[in-house]
């Protein structure tokens, strides 16, 4: 009977990656030298990279998931089981059941983080879904060591760390400092994707080393992680599994492990965090305000001046606009109509401005 339901099971898996390879949406060809020669020039580059450059890499690194999204990156609009590979569904139930709740508090407490290491990674050209391979190898802790000699956020080991640039001796370990080892772990991740061409397989590479995962593919023919899974180290198989169920809860909001029936909009949450901040507008504010929901991490005092609006004005219009987007909630922004034509038109500059006086705080912090 055991036997008999392997099959089974093994055929629905077999049944499923079929329905999802045949809806999945063309992956246009790609010029493999030219990718791999940016790649270099990019891991080797020491100043700003050009703007062409990152452009061409967040174009032609998304296909890295290829294996594990239908249109090679998340939806949020969309329900997450009509998205993602049937046999993702099943992969990490276990993970879910034991980390209920506590993923989804990280989502919160580590917002300035992960928008500390959204801005890196964009700078690379990278998916930002890596990020929360942070989250598995160290719950974002800066300090985090493993009994191996692991260290920081990304849980470099030394030598992989001055590979990549970073100082680690007796005086100085830059394997904590949050700026330089995301700069770093981009530049790791990109070398280990040149190689690869699929994010599964970085992510089990960077777990348990790249000669692994190339072991794999020699004993299977196949680059597919599906197909090779079980020929990975079950440590690296299960830092794959971790990945996912992280991704998915950190974008759904739900940790009840059932991903195949679950329609949850995380908006839904931004909608009842935000009302506890109630603007008292009088009737004539009301019938000339604009609304507009925003995410992300824009900053109230940049906002209000790029629209020349005074800041206890905003703040008016706003109540609790900065708590309520650092939760990695969403706001229903409020301003005069004429101030919303201003943000409308500013709206990516004024992100930018707010991004970039977030990292300068989180640099200034780190160096306290």
């Amino acid at each position: 009977m055991l036997l008999l339901q392997s099959f089974a099971v093994a055929a629905g898996n077999a049944n499923a990656s079929q329905v999802f390879t045949d809806t999945i949406v063309p992956k246009p060809p790609v010029d493999t030298t030219t990718e791999n020669k940016v790649i270099t020039e990019v891991i080797a580059s020491k100043d700003n990279l050009k703007k062409d450059k990152v452009d061409y890499l967040a174009n032609v690194t998304k296909y890295g998931f290829k294996d594990l999204f239908k249109n090679y990156s998340y939806n949020s609009s969309i329900p997450y089981s009509s998205q993602v590979n049937p046999n993702a569904e099943t992969y990490m139930q276990d993970y879910l059941q034991s980390h209920q709740g506590y993923l989804l508090q990280l989502k919160k407490t580590g917002a300035t983080y992960f928008n500390l290491i959204d801005r890196i990674l964009s700078q690379y050209g990278l998916p930002r879904e890596l990020k929360y391979l942070a989250v598995i190898e160290s719950d974002l802790k800066s300090t985090a060591l493993s009994i191996k000699g692991a260290r920081g956020p990304w849980q470099f080991m030394p030598y992989t760390a001055k590979d990549y640039g970073l100082v680690v001796n007796q005086n100085e370990d830059d394997r904590i400092d949050y700026f330089k080892s995301t700069n770093a772990a981009a530049k790791y991740l990109l070398s280990l994707y040149k190689d690869l061409k699929d994010w599964l397989l970085v992510i089990a590479a960077y777990n348990g080393g790249e000669g692994r995962v190339f072991n794999a593919i020699k004993k299977t023919g196949s680059r597919n992680f599906w197909d090779l899974q079980y020929n990975l180290p079950e440590e690296s198989r299960n830092h794959v599994k971790k990945f996912i169920a992280t991704h998915y809860v950190m974008e759904t909001g739900n940790t009840d492990g059932n991903v195949a029936n679950s329609n949850f909009n995380y908006s839904d949450l931004s909608v009842l965090d935000s009302s506890r901040f109630t603007a008292n507008l009088t009737d004539e504010e009301k019938s000339g305000a604009a609304a507009l929901e925003v995410a992300g991490r824009y900053n109230a005092e940049i906002i209000a001046k790029n629209i020349s609006m005074s800041q206890e004005d905003f703040d008016h219009y706003n109540p609790g606009f900065n708590h309520v987007l650092s939760t990695g909630s969403s706001y229903k922004l409020q301003l005069p109509s004429e101030k919303m034509e201003i943000f409308k038109s500013k709206k990516f500059e004024i992100l930018n401005e707010s991004v970039a006086q977030l990292l300068q705080d989180v640099k200034s912090n780190f160096s306290q």
